[in-house]
């Protein structure tokens, strides 16, 4: 609104090309808030996020690759795999779909490279997971994750003081309100998981977002891999993670602003399922999560000084 010469159809266009900048990232929707002291920068001749996205796939987003598995460190904002509801450019961007034609091109195949889905982050979360690339390999990984063999450990910022614990419940589709969530009445109908975590530094944000109770960035290891589960665990327990849009109806607290969800897959471990060697694997969180981080950190400092 603040540019009179350019319609909201034009700006439309330059946000769905990749070609604005909200802080150091690129805005992904025309309908996202921007938040105070933000700041905005339109690149006219920015290449659309498709290139930018297979550019950054071809270097520094695959983080390992062999015959068997690829790992990959999936930015924030893109889904693992299409859910049928994208149109067919989102659909063609799905990070599996991306990895596929990374590992054509990288191998010289004509058509599909053959990769099998093994774990999967939510479209907002960013980090670590791994691909099979053979039906031995994804078997092998699978076993590997349900006999909780498979080191998984994210970073998260949550709502409050987030004390160290363990979540155990057990997670059914719909809790009674459509939501998914844990049984009710400590019924063991629906899978069980199980979330430890531990808290890493107390923050506080801006007053007009924290409120008293601030935040806390957290490590959340997981012993089992359910939906949602760091986000309905912390949740229901009263520390709803910071951009979480889903998970907040029984949050009274302020809520601090986020550009996206503040869940970051910041370790991966497993066995190589060609010959058993262990795989350890870590990504520091994206510039979009450290950016919160410092804005959170910030009135700490200005008090200290």
């Amino acid at each position: 609104r603040a540019l009179s010469s350019v319609s909201w159809s034009d700006a439309r266009r330059l946000i769905e090309t990749g070609k604005v900048l909200v802080g150091s990232a690129v805005a992904t929707s025309a309908r996202r808030r921007v938040l105070s002291g933000e700041q905005i920068e339109v690149r006219l001749h920015a290449p659309r996020p498709e290139t930018v996205r297979r550019r950054k796939l071809e270097g520094e987003l695959v983080v390992y690759v062999d015959a068997s598995v690829v790992v990959v460190n999936k930015p924030a904002g893109v889904s693992t795999i299409p859910y049928g509801d994208e149109d067919p450019a989102e659909q063609a961007a799905t990070l599996d779909a991306l990895v596929r034609e990374v590992l054509a091109r990288r191998d010289r195949l004509r058509g599909r490279a053959p990769l099998g889905v093994v774990q999967r982050l939510d479209k907002g979360t960013s980090g670590l997971l791994v691909f099979a690339r053979t039906l031995a390999a994804k078997k092998h990984l699978a076993q590997q994750l349900r006999v909780r063999a498979m080191h998984r450990q994210y970073l998260a910022v949550a709502h409050g003081a987030v004390a160290r614990g363990t979540y155990r419940s057990h997670l059914v589709e719909d809790r009674g309100d459509g939501l998914r969530g844990s049984a009710r009445d400590g019924r063991r109908e629906g899978q069980l998981a199980v979330t430890h975590v531990e808290p890493i530094e107390a923050l506080r944000g801006p007053e007009e977002g924290a409120g008293a109770a601030g935040a806390t960035l957290v490590a959340c290891r997981l012993e089992t891999g359910r939906t949602h589960q760091i986000r309905i665990h912390l949740a229901e327990a009263g520390h709803p993670l910071v951009g979480e849009a889903v998970y907040v109806r029984d949050y009274r607290g302020p809520k601090i602003p986020a550009p996206r969800l503040m869940l970051h897959a910041v370790e991966l471990g497993f066995d190589h399922p060609a010959d058993g060697r262990p795989m350890r694997f870590q990504a520091p969180p994206p510039p979009d999560f450290d950016e919160v981080l410092e804005r959170l950190r910030e009135p700490r400092r200005k008090d200290a000084t």
